[in-house]
C-alpha cells in the first residue's frame, strides 16, 4: 500500500547522509561531529548543534571512562534505560525513586532529582554523569562539586525546560575548566533525555569505531 524503504541499515545510512548535507559540522573535531550527527538523528532539527558544547577533552575523557566501565549517574530512568547496552555495559545508577527520596525532597523543599543526589558522592569519582531532565540536579551537581566532591570523568548535562534549563546549563559551560570537569552540553532551552543519553550512545559507537 505505501512505499518505504524498511532495511534498518539503509535506513540509517540515508538518514546520516542527509544530517551530513543539512548540518553545519565545521566548528566540530571528526569524533565531535559523530556526536553532533547523533543529536540531529534524534531530534530530527539540524541547527540543535548551533547550542552544543564540549570540553577540550570531553571525548578522550568519555573514551576512556566507558573502556574503565566506571558508573554512570543518571538523573532520571528515561536516561538510564535509553543506553544502548550492545555497546555500553558500565554499572548504572539512578536514585530518584531511592527509599525516602521523595520524604526527604519534601522536608528540604526542594526535587526529588536533588535530593536523590545525597547517594552520589560515593560513586562520583572517574564517573559519568548524564543529567536530561532536570536543571534542579545539574544545579544541585555544580554545588556538589564546588564544596570538594569528587569530580566524575564527564558530565553529559541537557536538562531541557523554561525554568533553569538555559541557566544551568549555562553555569555548567562557565564552571567547567575552573572546577576542573569535562562536560558535554546544549546551551539554551532545548535538551531532554533522548538528546543526553544520544550523546554518550555516540561516544559508545566512536569507541568501537563505528561512525557515520
Amino acid at each position: 500500500m505505501y512505499d518505504y524503504q524498511k532495511d534498518p541499515v539503509a535506513i540509517e545510512h540515508e538518514s546520516f547522509r542527509q544530517i551530513r548535507a543539512l548540518t553545519d559540522l565545521s566548528a566540530f573535531s571528526a569524533d565531535e561531529a559523530q556526536i553532533a550527527m547523533r543529536l540531529v538523528h534524534t531530534c530530527g532539527e539540524p541547527a540543535v548543534v548551533d547550542g552544543l558544547r564540549l570540553s577540550a577533552g570531553a571525548v578522550e575523557a568519555g573514551l576512556q571512562a566507558l573502556g574503565r566501565e566506571v558508573p554512570i549517574l543518571c538523573d532520571v530512568e528515561m536516561v538510564r534505560h535509553g543506553l544502548t547496552r550492545r555497546y555500553i555495559h558500565n554499572p548504572t545508577h539512578c536514585f530518584l525513586n531511592a527509599e525516602g527520596i521523595g520524604e526527604r525532597a519534601k522536608a528540604l523543599g526542594e526535587t526529588r532529582t536533588m535530593a536523590a543526589l545525597e547517594h552520589w558522592p560515593p560513586l562520583l569519582e572517574g564517573a559519568i554523569v548524564v543529567i536530561g531532565n532536570a536543571p534542579t540536579a545539574l544545579f544541585r551537581l555544580l554545588e556538589m562539586l564546588a564544596a570538594g566532591e569528587a569530580k566524575p570523568a564527564l558530565v553529559i548535562g541537557m536538562p531541557v525546560g523554561f525554568v533553569g534549563a538555559e541557566e544551568s546549563k549555562a553555569a555548567l559551560w562557565k564552571a567547567q575548566q575552573r572546577l576542573g570537569v569535562n562536560c558535554i552540553t546544549l546551551l539554551g532551552r532545548r535538551g531532554g533525555s533522548a538528546l543526553a543519553v544520544s550523546a554518550l550512545n555516540a561516544l559508545a559507537r566512536i569507541r568501537i569505531g563505528e561512525r557515520y
